[in-house]
């Protein structure tokens, strides 16, 4: 993604920074997926750049395991 479009790096990491402290943040326009992608949610890098993950356990603690990133065509 990012040797497309270098200047997306820096949101991605902006985001990825939010999405560890609050996957809800406003910023990041959270929301539940249906259909084939089911169980698993998204959020927003840009107009049209997605983050897909899940809400998995990792050491007894809620964590987010990342499962996609591109564009809202590349994802859903």
């Amino acid at each position: 993604m990012t040797k497309r479009d270098p200047a997306s790096a820096s949101a991605i990491q902006t985001v990825l920074e939010l999405l560890a402290d609050d996957a809800f943040h406003p910023q990041l326009r959270t929301h539940k997926l249906k259909g084939t992608l089911d169980g698993s949610w998204a959020c927003s890098v840009g107009y049209d750049l997605r983050i897909i993950f899940s809400f998995v356990r990792h050491e007894d603690a809620e964590a987010v395991l990342l499962a996609g990133l591109g564009t809202h065509d590349e994802v859903y």
